[in-house]
């Protein structure tokens, strides 16, 4: 019986083999390359408005803090389910426009579709009966949380494409594999630049003067705003990489075409011959997000609410303190993404001279460790510095520069981040014949599953500790350490 499971589980790799079929004879150009990963400025454009302005945003429709966390576990369900659906399903997509082109087209539609739920949620809710001065304005809220779902699931059906399509485009070739990845990695910091900067600039809604309504304030039409122009991007970059750049049509064998498996076996059979190195990334890949989750969640929450002592919910003098947090964390964040851009284009380099891959990831892991355990003390210096200036006071020079600082710092880890273990999951599913939609699919799960549980955590530890965000940073730098371990002795 069991060697009977084992040929059934070894047929679910040649079947993946047999999904690689399509990738071409040879790595391709590297502008080809380069116009497929443009593709992620579009994408992280919007990811950039998520992190910088969504919670807030959700907070000013009545979402108490606490709660906010599990509105983004949308997103980690969304991406457990529909990343490796998508990559699963690109793999063997017969179109004659091809396997991935198909998938990248449908989610820039979803996310223009997404764009509009969430933009005009406080409209919306109000033209259905959401009173003005209503605390939590519950229609609202559902046009938002059901554009989140709608823009999480297109931005997943848009990135795992785009990274499988740029490892059919490296033909299995690992230095252009890695390069492919670091470009994509570039690109997204592009994005977040773009993002950030649309995100802390207070006057971009006078771009767009219909986005000031009744149930929108200038601080939601300047979300608005800047949601209409990142769709205006993603459309761009995404019709002109899907015009230029060939995806062959797939053609699968004769053998492969009478025995199917379904989806979810392959899934399962796809996890039972996995090899201990992706074993070994997968766990890595997890621990790192457990350590990134809460600060790409609260970050700029932080600045607002530790760093400048403001709160959404208080009267103006506090809401004010509080967007003004809001505005230095988006700063904040356009460093690290000038710090990601630069540390993406000199990964190859740098993993040379450091010995390896999983050297240059232990590293960084140890510096996100530092920084996120810094923020403790950055709060602590703020809250000092108020106690002896009046709860109102704005924090000094040096305290916004400590906070500056560490956004800056946090772009090294997260430039290996968005690269190195999509790379290895690219070689590595080369190297053992799976599809490469399949592989960075299931690597994706590595991702959504800790988010997952930091969402459900994050919230109450926070409110169990004072309804800060500290707990949560805490608990990351703990993970971003024990990551850092594992990523120097256990990875190949």
């Amino acid at each position: 019986m069991s060697d009977l499971q084992a040929k059934q589980d070894a047929a679910a790799v040649d079947r993946q083999s047999s999904s690689s079929s399509a990738v071409l004879d040879g790595p391709s150009p590297l502008r080809k390359m380069i116009s497929v990963a443009s593709i992620a400025a579009g994408i992280q454009f919007g990811w950039a408005l998520q992190l910088s302005l969504l919670t807030p945003y959700v907070q000013l429709l009545g979402v108490p803090h606490k709660w906010s966390s599990f509105i983004w576990l949308c997103g980690p369900i969304s991406g457990l389910l529909v990343q490796p659906s998508v990559g699963y399903f690109s793999d063997r997509c017969k179109s004659r426009f091809g396997r991935r082109r198909p998938f990248i087209a449908t989610g820039a539609l979803l996310v223009a579709l997404a764009v509009v739920l969430i933009g005009f949620a406080a409209d919306f809710g109000h033209t259905m009966g959401d009173k003005l001065d209503e605390a939590v304005k519950i229609r609202a809220v559902g046009f938002f949380v059901i554009g989140f779902w709608i823009l999480d699931v297109a931005n997943n059906t848009l990135q795992g494409p785009c990274r499988a399509f740029l490892g059919d485009l490296a033909a299995g070739d690992a230095k252009k594999t890695r390069t492919a990845n670091a470009i994509f990695s570039f690109f997204m910091a592009v994005g977040n630049v773009l993002g950030y900067a649309a995100g802390s600039y207070t006057n971009i809604h006078k771009i767009f003067p219909f986005t000031v309504t009744k149930a929108c304030d200038i601080y939601c039409a300047n979300l608005k705003s800047c949601f209409i122009i990142s769709i205006t991007l993603l459309l761009v970059v995404t019709i002109i990489a899907l015009w230029y750049v060939e995806d062959k049509q797939w053609s699968p064998k004769a053998d492969s075409e009478n025995d199917k498996t379904p989806f979810f076996g392959e899934i399962f059979g796809a996890f039972k011959v996995m090899k201990r190195p992706m074993w070994m990334l997968l766990i890595v890949t997890a621990l790192n997000w457990i350590a990134w989750f809460p600060f790409l969640l609260y970050d700029t929450d932080w600045v607002g609410r530790e760093v400048y002592g403001g709160d959404s919910k208080g009267d103006d003098k506090m809401k004010k303190l509080y967007n003004q947090g809001i505005q230095v964390g988006s700063l904040g964040l356009m460093l690290n993404s000038i710090v990601l851009g630069f540390m993406s284009l000199g990964i190859e380099g740098i993993s040379r001279k450091m010995g390896g891959a999983k050297r240059l990831w232990g590293a960084v892991n140890i510096i996100l460790a530092v920084c996120l355990a810094m923020t403790v003390l950055v709060t602590k210096k703020a809250e000092e510095h108020r106690k002896i200036a009046g709860p109102m006071a704005l924090p000094t020079d040096g305290i916004r520069a400590g906070a500056l600082t560490l956004f800056a710092l946090l772009g090294i880890p997260l430039a290996i981040t968005f690269s190195i273990p999509f790379a290895l999951a690219s070689i590595i599913s080369s190297s053992s014949g799976a599809g490469q939609g399949l592989s960075l699919g299931v690597l994706n799960m590595a991702i959504v599953i800790p988010q997952m549980v930091v969402s459900f955590g994050v919230g109450p530890i926070d409110a169990l500790f004072g309804g800060g965000n500290l707990p949560g940073f805490v608990v990351g730098a703990i993970a971003a350490a024990i990551s850092s371990v594992v990523a120097l002795t256990v990875l190949p």
